[in-house]
């Protein structure tokens, strides 16, 4: 058999059964004709006494040329003392796909170790877009430039492709724990994320007055929703907090919210009266523990956010956020002369970058203050000046 080119694997006849010709130049390069007529190159070399076979490509897709290449780093590999390459192959065909580590990452670390808003999170990252994305390819194979794919192609929402590059490289991460991929060797780590802009949106004292408007006059709809409004600017809360909060964990006398579980753990929340005078307003329904009792009977109120639109509109905060309240909360402590480390403490915080974001809120009341005494000053810098001229 001459050296295998296109022309030489063309002029190759079809025959009953399949065999293979071998390329004349490189010892175990070779190329298999089907009955059917189509071609198939290939490699064929010895390991520990075996005789393996690794395919290449069709021809036609495949040039000779390319094959001939691919042939070459695989022999020598082979022939090199490296890894052999059938036994990579045949583990990487063995090996776990993507859907399936998905689905033991949800089980065997979400279920257990996250809360449940975290684990919808990750359901959703997984279901929208990892599973479509990589679907039955295996978790061996997945390089930096796949995920660098997958990233680039959700550029459009960023904080989403960030969020979903963080689900990954979690489930890249326990990948190497359970044995499905070498370790040091999660591909997440090279791709570089968006920039984020954390938002901080918070309400001004006349905002702040015509919400208190909204909220009153859409208090005989939902009155529920609005309570849970109220609380969240009046306390600092997240919206899983109040949301879920149930009778049992209010302690009136105390002035405390005693919550068994946030975002950060256990946690006491401190209430001031006006909080406390929302809470006293609010009818307990009978058999229903919760705070904010929803539409089904024993169920907290799930959708906030179709109330909360209408309260926003009528009080026209276009763009305002439900989360934006806490953010009120914090500027509020700060306005009145509270220290990041009292506000941080009122909010849950646990570490001190969290609190910091507020850092440049902190500085509003002595620059207000400086201002009026430099206007004070100025005033009688120019009482003086206007006296010293007269004379």
């Amino acid at each position: 058999m001459p050296k295998l080119t296109k022309r030489t694997v063309e002029a190759l006849e079809t025959r009953a059964k399949n065999y293979i010709a071998f390329d004349a130049e490189l010892p175990g390069f070779g190329v298999r004709v089907m009955p059917s007529g189509k071609r198939f190159f290939l490699v064929q070399y010895r390991r520990h006494g075996r005789t393996r076979r690794i395919m290449i490509g069709q021809f036609g897709p495949v040039t000779a040329e390319i094959a001939r290449q691919k042939a070459m780093a695989l022999l020598g590999q082979a022939k090199g003392g490296g890894d052999d390459p059938a036994f990579t192959r045949d583990a990487l065909r063995q090996s776990t796909t993507m859907e399936q580590l998905g689905a033991r990452f949800l089980k065997e670390h979400v279920a257990i170790r996250c809360k449940p808003t975290t684990q919808r999170e990750y359901q959703r990252s997984i279901d929208l877009f990892l599973n479509p994305f990589f679907g039955t390819q295996r978790v061996r194979s997945v390089t930096a430039a796949d995920i660098a794919e997958l990233h680039g192609s959700l550029a459009h929402i960023p904080y989403q492709a960030n969020r979903t590059l963080g689900v990954l490289s979690k489930m890249m991460s326990l990948a190497e724990v359970w044995g499905l991929r070498d370790r040091h060797t999660n591909p997440c780590e090279e791709v570089e994320r968006y920039p984020e802009h954390k938002r901080e949106r918070f309400l001004s004292q006349k905002e702040v007055e015509a919400l208190g408007r909204a909220l009153a006059d859409a208090e005989a709809e939902c009155m529920y929703a609005v309570a849970a409004f109220r609380l969240l600017l009046l306390t600092g809360c997240r919206l899983g907090e109040i949301q879920t909060l149930r009778w049992e964990h209010v302690h009136l006398a105390e002035g405390e919210l005693r919550l068994p579980d946030s975002k950060t753990g256990a946690k006491v929340v401190h209430l001031g009266t006006a909080a406390i005078n929302v809470l006293r307003s609010i009818p307990v329904a009978d058999e229903n523990p919760f705070v904010i009792v929803g539409t089904k009977p024993g169920t907290h109120l799930t959708d906030l956010q179709r109330p909360w639109r209408r309260v926003r509109d009528k009080a026209n905060l276009k763009q305002v956020r439900i989360h934006d309240l806490r953010h009120t909360f914090a500027s509020g402590g700060l306005a009145v002369g509270e220290g990041l480390s009292m506000i941080g403490k009122l909010l849950g915080h646990t570490q001190v970058q969290t609190t910091a974001r507020y850092a440049h809120l902190a500085a509003t009341p002595v620059k207000m203050a400086a201002d009026k005494i430099a206007e004070r000053l100025a005033s009688a810098l120019l009482i003086a000046t206007g006296e010293s001229g007269g004379r």
